[in-house]
């Protein structure tokens, strides 16, 4: 990439930032040192589901000398040109007949398998409403309600992915027990704080540690109404998932081939490069979005006035995912609600300017990746007649920097290791 000056352009130079941080965990850079280095004696069969999915399919396919056939469902627009390996356009985050109807026939595939036969799975984030299959019992349309209502509660990550997995008939391992007794090989792009595969796409090949009475407290703390009959399904156990030390998961291996840390990594010696010291918050923050502007806007404040923890220029980088509760009408997802709130608690201080993006290029259901400000935004704001704190409430990010002429759109990058924040202070 060219270079670019941080003090000439701070909002480009952001942007580059962001840029060399998704480079940096694309499935072309990542994936094939993963892959095995001899054929199996039978099939090999490539499934997967995810932002990332078809990307990926499209690697092992330039990668892999042997012949192979499968399914991947990605979302609507981040399709690739695979030749041999089929990919299904759906919806996300909530999921649609498509996903519904591509999982089937994902399960069709897998049915009959051998020993002598192994399935390369390909998971990202957003997998879990892509590959959708309903638990014996629960209805299609439930299965999307429960989904809608954890998106908007705050519920973490974790949290959503626990209930999915109990409402489902091919999350939390039962994938791997579909595919038995073929050997399975996991390659997962990790979109959730901690990086544990586990979490990730609601860990179709793994066993999972998580109960039926965990997704019960779940949604019993964000206060969700359940038809009786997806309560009654919870409350019996009736649907347990496989649990870790189960034996049929023995054969199986598992990678994770790229994480939000390396991300982060990658932008933090783009910005040594430049002169600009980089501190590496975390790689895992999770909280409110608009608090965690705050949060991190006080610390930006200090930095600026006093260059304590850290002088200027530098950069404070994280990672992770914020939630958002949906109290408002507005549009906007999470990485342009923290932005917005730190923003305002910036309160217009010098020489401070920031951007919050989705790696996977598609903040919320909004066509941006996130955003940039900077120490004019509330002013110009203001004087295009918006109402900063009033939008914020309203849960409306995307208008305010829609307005402002601050969103970053890259479209969709086929990738997925989470938020990527970065605040410059010069």
């Amino acid at each position: 990439m060219p270079h670019i000056s941080p003090h000439a352009d701070p909002h480009q130079f952001l942007r580059h930032l962001f840029q060399s941080a998704v480079d940096t965990v694309s499935a072309a850079r990542c994936l094939p040192q993963f892959l095995p280095r001899e054929a199996p004696r039978g099939r090999t069969l490539v499934i997967g589901a995810g932002k990332g999915a078809a990307a990926m399919a499209k690697v092992v396919e330039d990668h892999w000398p042997h012949p192979l056939s499968g399914l991947v469902i990605t979302p609507y627009g981040h399709a690739a040109d695979c030749r041999l390996i089929e990919v299904v356009e759906a919806a996300h985050p909530v999921p649609d007949e498509a996903g519904r109807r591509g999982t089937q026939r994902l399960l069709d595939m897998v049915a009959g398998l051998t020993e002598d036969d192994l399935v390369i799975c390909l998971f990202s984030g957003g997998g879990s409403s892509l590959l959708s299959m309903p638990a014996p019992g629960v209805t299609f349309p439930q299965k999307q309600m429960v989904n809608s209502a954890l998106l908007k509660c705050g519920a973490t990550i974790s949290e959503i992915n626990c209930v999915r997995k109990h409402l489902s008939a091919i999350k939390g391992g039962r994938l791997a027990l579909a595919c038995a007794p073929a050997r399975i090989l996991t390659l997962v792009l990790s979109d959730v704080p901690g990086d544990d595969p586990g979490v990730v796409m609601s860990g179709p090949t793994l066993p999972d540690p998580t109960t039926c009475c965990d997704a019960l407290r779940i949604l019993d703390k964000y206060a969700i109404t359940l038809p009786e009959n997806v309560r009654g399904l919870l409350e019996s156990g009736e649907n347990e998932t496989p649990k870790p030390g189960d034996a049929r998961f023995e054969r199986n291996e598992l990678h994770v081939v790229a994480t939000a840390n390396e991300a982060l990594r990658a932008a933090a010696d783009v910005a040594r490069e430049a002169g600009i010291t980089p501190c590496i918050l975390s790689d895992d923050m999770e909280g409110e979005a608009q608090d965690v502007g705050i949060v991190l806007a006080s610390i930006a404040r200090r930095v600026a006035r006093l260059g304590e923890p850290f002088a200027a220029p530098c950069v404070l980088i994280s990672g992770g995912e914020t939630t958002v509760t949906v109290r408002g009408n507005g549009q906007g997802g999470r990485n342009s609600e923290f932005l917005l709130g730190l923003a305002v608690a910036l309160d217009g201080c010098p020489d401070v300017y920031a951007i919050a993006c989705d790696t996977d290029g598609i903040d919320g259901s909004e066509k941006n990746a996130g955003a940039t400000c900077g120490p004019d935004s509330l002013a110009r704001a203001r004087a295009l007649g918006l109402d900063p704190l009033a939008m914020l409430a309203d849960n409306d990010a995307y208008h305010f920097f829609k307005g402002i002429d601050r969103l970053v759109v890259c479209g969709p990058t086929r990738t997925n290791v989470n938020d990527f924040r970065a605040i410059l202070i010069l």
